[in-house]
């Protein structure tokens, strides 16, 4: 039976994919730092706690202690979705704030589990097709999502000596809680089974990188290509007046 971490398990994509994988027999190590929601998510299957705060170094560095066993896959799902509403009055803290869920616990993850995949493993971190152009009010999660992007990328050189192969998922629109609390409109948005689905069949043939809706991302991918000017001109042309 293989093994695979999943963060960010009791909610959106990190959940559906533990009943996937769950589902497709595999061992799941769910993890995430509401008790109830992992109690919930694990009644009836076979799948395995780890209980941390992505917010707290100290509570990652332990769950990393509490692994035993070698990990075939681990998929780094979990952050947070922020928005800056008034850009002259720039919230730091709330900056900080996703930084540090987004990018410096994902460094903590990788500090407490990289060590455990064996050569042939798998990774997967979690970015956003928001990091592909400039939208307005996205200046803390696009970034964060940015660093993503550059982290999977740069991991996949230093990894492939030791035989461990890096995924970077871009998700788009996807049905989560997440994406519930958005005030605006969100196009070619998918359910969160489908987007679990492409994730994971991108994960079975070993992708280095994955966009779900394939064509939302297709596009944004067209978008990020073209001159700078000429994509904050029309990052401007969708802001609402």
């Amino acid at each position: 039976m293989k093994t695979v971490l999943i963060t960010g398990a009791t909610s959106g994509i990190g959940q559906q994919l533990a009943k996937d994988y769950d589902a497709a027999g595999w061992q799941v190590i769910a993890c995430g730092r509401n008790s109830e929601k992992l109690a919930t998510l694990t009644a009836g299957t076979s799948m395995q706690v780890l209980e941390f705060d992505l917010m707290k170094s100290d509570e990652i560095a332990a769950a990393g202690e509490q692994i035993k066993n070698e990990l075939d896959m681990v998929i780094l799902c979990a952050g947070t979705c922020e928005y800056i509403d008034d850009v002259m009055q720039f919230d730091n803290a709330m900056f900080r704030r996703v930084m540090t869920s987004n990018v410096l616990g994902m460094g903590d993850c990788l500090a407490a589990f990289l060590h455990h995949i064996p050569r042939g493993g798998q990774i997967a971190l979690v970015g956003s097709s928001a990091s592909f152009f400039p939208f307005t009010r996205a200046q803390a999660y696009g970034s964060s999502k940015a660093a993503v992007s550059y982290l999977a990328r740069s991991l996949a050189v230093d990894l492939a000596p030791h035989g461990v192969d890096v995924s970077l998922v871009s998700p788009g629109f996807i049905e989560t809680p997440m994406t519930d609390k958005n005030d605006f409109e969100m196009p070619m948005k998918i359910s969160v089974e489908k987007a679990a689905t492409d994730i994971k069949q991108g994960l079975d043939k070993r992708k280095a990188h994955i966009g779900t809706p394939r064509v939302f991302t297709f596009l944004l991918g067209l978008l990020s290509q073209l001159p700078h000017s000429v994509q904050v001109w029309l990052g401007q042309k969708m802001v609402k007046s």
